[in-house]
């Protein structure tokens, strides 16, 4: 019996600069990109979703932003989550913990619930189909965070979420650069999707086997794509990634040393392809899931 090997490849950031979205188009257009996630709040959303409707093969989801960006709610609306300024903080592990804390009142409850909710009605408003939901940074996966996506999923039609999963000695093996930062991400994040697992099944919200990309994060090159096709696992994986034609200024000074451009390069490489027919990967999103 054939093994079925299933990748969905994902684009994130969609809607956040125009040399964001040019690079997702590209890399699904010319490419093996099957799948983003829109930022509702970013400044180039209106040319990330025209470029969209073009592409009804391109599955769109949310990427659901709580750090490093402005909110979909008025800042006055949501005091607990912005600290009294005009958007979220930069730093993901103190928003982390200042989500934690409006947990803990019924007011920083609500806040954090409507600014979840005016994100996916943003979503909605685009008239695009929602195939998913993933966070920036993984905010999504927050202990506070998951619970209202998971209540919210009837209403707007969840049917999938990303889910971190990664192999930790698989991605040192690969590059051994930031084996700090690594471990402390994959002990992070595989407690909260242990936590989210059973949560989601539940709700019957549907996941990715498994997720790459994390670990390689601003480094997914043609390389890292096709060791990772070398021994790609059966059943469904996900590997996400940071295309762009060129460092968008928007993002630049949260990712310092991210090669956007190398990214794009890899998804739309033909040894990269030629990898994918040879392996016989199906090449799926989360509409397939």
């Amino acid at each position: 019996m054939t093994a079925v090997r299933r990748l969905i490849v994902s684009g994130d950031d969609f809607g956040v600069a125009a040399e964001v979205n040019a690079g997702i188009e590209r890399a699904h257009a010319g490419g093996i990109l099957t799948s983003t996630s829109l930022m509702v709040t970013g400044e180039a959303r209106d040319d990330a979703v025209a470029r969209a409707r073009t592409y009804p093969r391109l599955a769109v989801g949310l990427h659901l932003v709580l750090a490093q960006a402005r909110p979909a709610s008025p800042p006055s609306a949501i005091p607990r989550l912005v600290g009294g300024g005009p958007a979220f903080g930069d730093q993901p592990i103190l928003n982390g913990l200042r989500y934690f804390w409006a947990w803990c009142s019924q007011v920083g409850r609500a806040q954090l619930e409507r600014e979840v909710d005016a994100q996916l009605a943003a979503f909605a408003a685009t008239g695009l189909p929602l195939a998913h939901v993933d966070g920036h940074l993984n905010m999504h996966l927050h202990p506070m965070v998951l619970p209202i996506v998971v209540r919210l999923a009837p209403r707007y039609g969840i049917r999938a979420v990303r889910l971190s999963r990664e192999d930790l000695r698989r991605a040192l093996r690969h590059d051994r650069r930031h084996a700090v930062r690594k471990s402390f991400e994959h002990v992070v994040f595989q407690t909260l999707s242990r936590l989210a697992a059973p949560r989601l099944r539940a709700a019957g919200i549907a996941t990715a086997d498994r997720v790459y990309g994390m670990h390689q994060t601003g480094h997914v090159d043609e390389p890292y794509l096709l060791d990772l096709l070398a021994a790609l696992p059966e059943g469904t994986s996900e590997v996400y990634a940071h295309p762009a034609l060129g460092r968008a200024a928007a993002m630049a000074r949260w990712q310092p040393g991210y090669d956007p451009a190398g990214e794009l390069r890899a998804l739309t490489s033909v040894r990269v392809r030629a990898a994918v027919d040879a392996r016989g990967v199906d090449l799926v999103s989360y509409r397939d899931v």
